[in-house]
């Protein structure tokens, strides 16, 4: 359940570009299409609707690439409407992170499925369809191949070079049998065991983390697409030109981002050319020239980077709304004139839900301490000294406003240039010394108090490991298997992608 809702603004995790584009500043307006907004959704739907898709090749390679998993029948349907004009996608991605990566990762997929949810529920004439997009091409292992979860970091070590989605698993059995010693005995243990290992003893990363997140998310209708497919990226192929032979979007990427980083910082670095070659075992950025001939024969072997891949998405997705998080919306951002030059509609930007989880044990150990979550938001210093303080009597705040009140006083009574400086320097040493005696006494009566302020600090700890935001650190793994398949319904439950507010809920 729902324990808090405090606005991003309030919290010290995000930049003050996604606090501007929650508040829709003006400064920002220029960067993005439409805020994400309910009612801004059917202006979405008309622009969308102006644009040339091939349905009948993305439905195809929708069937194709997911004959090998067990679809539900949510998602198979939803595949199908994807061939019908009055069907469109609501999109998120992400790296094929291990076990599913970090928690916001399985916020990023509710988020997006929840998003589908409430745009049907305002326009039922149309039918929206929650996508995972896998980021099969991506070549940064190191993000990839580690979790977080029952207190130790667990990572995959490999030879292997190159884009994430096609390495072999042929030396993950050690990951599995590291997690399962942790995992323990439980019934959803067990239960999450048995699903890893199915994932991860197929042929390779992208197909494990396909059927991974399948097997977690199929009944919601969700449905997946990599798009390192040579038929899409047969119709990509005039955008590959333009990019790899002529460098024709440079200048306007350039540009935004220049216009952009005025006051924000742009997230990513713009380059003359945004694609990698892909060989068979590495991907590597393309300094040398490359014919139009080989794109067009070959177009499977050319991946876009990340200022390249929206566009490539876009131009083959019937999509309405990204869901990403903050790093994403800042590089969307630098994209807008892009969007408009190969004249393809700018999705609207839903920043995918934050929260926070505290256990039924962390909340109680709140209430004793008389604190709320909230609370927790402070720095370490500045929580310990809120604790200190109301659990005192030994401020000294009466006695400085008397000294103020003693010297405003002598002022009135000694006025004139002469007498100012010499009362004002008086005041001031009283007042250090004051200072100085209150960090004193909150020295003591911190020590008096080191027990609870140790509780804090190991309550602070739990919820931002890392000094970061526990979605950014913790796995799923410790979660489900303490409340299983209710974990995943609570999150579906409480978070809403409309809704631009940090929550904290309660497990």
């Amino acid at each position: 359940m729902k324990q808090a809702s405090i606005p991003y603004y309030k919290t010290p995790f995000f930049s003050q570009l996604i606090n501007d584009y929650l508040l829709e500043h003006p400064d920002l307006s220029s960067f993005y299409n439409r805020a994400n907004r309910i009612e801004n959704y059917s202006l979405q739907i008309r622009e969308k609707q102006q644009q040339t898709l091939d349905r009948e090749l993305l439905v195809s390679v929708l069937n194709e690439q997911n004959k090998s998993i067990s679809l539900s029948d949510a998602s198979s349907e939803n595949i199908d409407l994807l061939s019908r004009p009055n069907t469109f996608t609501i999109t998120t991605g992400h790296q094929l992170c291990i076990f599913a990566g970090p928690l916001y990762v399985i916020f990023k997929i509710v988020s997006t499925i929840n998003l589908a949810k409430k745009l049907k529920e305002h326009y039922p004439n149309y039918h929206f369809v929650p996508l995972f997009w896998l980021a099969s091409e991506d070549h940064d292992f190191e993000e990839i191949n580690h979790i977080n979860a029952f207190g130790r970091n667990i990572s995959w070590t490999t030879q292997q070079k190159g884009a994430v989605g096609t390495m072999n698993l042929s030396d993950f059995q050690p990951v599995l049998k590291e997690l399962e010693k942790l995992m323990g005995e439980s019934r959803y243990a067990r239960q999450l065991n048995h699903l890893f290992n199915k994932a991860y003893s197929l042929q390779n990363l992208s197909q494990a983390t396909r059927f991974l997140i399948n097997d977690l998310f199929s009944q919601d209708g969700l449905v997946i697409l990599d798009g390192n497919d040579k038929r899409l990226k047969t119709s990509f192929v005039h955008v590959m030109k333009k990019d790899i032979i002529n460098q024709s979007y440079y200048s306007l990427l350039s540009l935004q981002s220049q216009k952009l980083a005025k006051k924000y910082h742009h997230q990513a670095h713009v380059r003359e050319i945004n694609f990698f070659k892909l060989t068979q075992d590495d991907r590597v950025r393309i300094t040398s020239p490359i014919s139009k001939e080989d794109i067009q024969s070959q177009p499977q072997c050319f991946s876009p980077n990340v200022l390249m891949r929206p566009l490539y998405q876009e131009s083959i997705l019937p999509n309405l709304a990204y869901v990403g998080g903050g790093a994403e919306v800042a590089y969307w951002m630098q994209l807008k004139s892009l969007f408009k030059y190969e004249n393809i509609p700018f999705p609207i930007l839903a920043l995918r839900n934050s929260a926070l989880l505290v256990s039924s044990s962390q909340h109680n150990k709140m209430e004793q301490l008389g604190m709320s979550v909230v609370d927790f938001f402070k720095s370490e210093s500045e929580l310990h000294k809120s604790y200190v303080m109301s659990h005192s009597n030994s401020t000294i705040d009466e006695e400085v406003n008397a000294l103020s009140e003693l010297f405003i006083g002598l002022k009135n009574k000694f006025q004139g240039p002469a007498y100012e400086p010499i009362i004002n320097a008086a005041f001031q040493v009283q007042k250090n010394a004051l200072d100085k005696l209150s960090k004193k006494l909150y020295k003591v009566e911190k020590q008096n108090h080191q027990s609870a302020v140790i509780q804090l600090s190991k309550l602070k700890t739990s919820f931002f490991p890392n000094a970061t935001l526990q979605e950014r650190f913790d796995s799923f793994i410790p979660y489900y298997i303490k409340h299983g398949d209710n974990f995943l319904r609570m999150l579906k439950e409480e978070l809403n992608p409309l809704d631009s507010n940090f929550v904290v809920l309660s497990l």
